[in-house]
């Protein structure tokens, strides 16, 4: 009931005229059964921006801490998160990552949208990044068909450590449909993922007209931030 609200009364009509967002090709989304939606990531506020304009309910496992925020913006970021039907994850790898593959894979076996980020971790300055075959791996283990959902000016609307959006136009645009079904049953195989991970991060970059740096975007900020030291 929360996820309606704010699609359509609450924070969707104010996102397409405060922002003017456009919003193209979500048609291919399909209308019923299990797929993931596959997207680049800009701010933490994509996992807001993406659901509100997706046609159908869309699920993201999102880090735990966006939970556990203190003051108003904490708790407007927790009741964004759980209305737009977000999960919380522990990202912390080893078991956790195994915990968050299952958890991706029930939701997809329930038959419902579930959007997953192969750079894992938000760019740190506007490129887009080498993907991380997390994604590749849920993909085949659920074998549904995958979208490319790719947002713009996310980072400007809201950036790292901005307290409040600003105003700047939006974008939300998904490509076409990807079937990976021909690797069926191949998701130990590390080089069928990597073909995986390049194919869909190309994709990405076509939408969101982003440059591409083929360096992990978790890389990128380990070195920026100890370059602030």
């Amino acid at each position: 009931m929360l996820y309606w609200l704010l699609k359509w009364v609450f924070i969707g009509p104010w996102l397409r005229l405060f922002f003017r967002t456009e919003v193209r090709g979500l048609e291919n989304i399909p209308d019923r059964g299990p797929v993931v939606l596959v997207g680049n990531h800009l701010s933490f506020i994509d996992s807001i921006i993406m659901p509100l304009f997706a046609k159908r309910p869309v699920r993201f496992l999102a880090k735990s801490e966006y939970f556990t925020g203190k003051g108003i913006k904490g708790w407007f970021t927790r009741v964004m998160m759980k209305g737009t039907g977000q999960l919380p994850i522990d990202r912390s790898g080893g078991k956790a990552s195994e915990a968050s593959l299952n958890t991706g894979l029930r939701v997809l076996s329930e038959g419902h949208v579930l959007a997953l980020y192969p750079e894992g971790t938000r760019s740190p300055d506007g490129y887009l990044y080498r993907g991380r075959t997390g994604a590749a791996r849920t993909i085949l283990a659920a074998g549904c068909p995958v979208v490319p959902v790719a947002v713009r000016n996310t980072d400007k609307m809201m950036p790292i450590g901005a307290k409040w959006p600003k105003r700047v136009p939006l974008a939300v645009i998904a490509g076409p449909a990807l079937d990976f079904t021909r690797f069926a049953g191949m998701e130990g195989d590390r080089f069928v993922l990597r073909s995986i991970t390049d194919e869909i991060m190309h994709e990405l970059q076509m939408i969101s007209e982003q440059e591409y740096r083929d360096v992990y975007a978790s890389s990128v900020r380990h070195r920026l931030a100890a370059a602030q030291q």
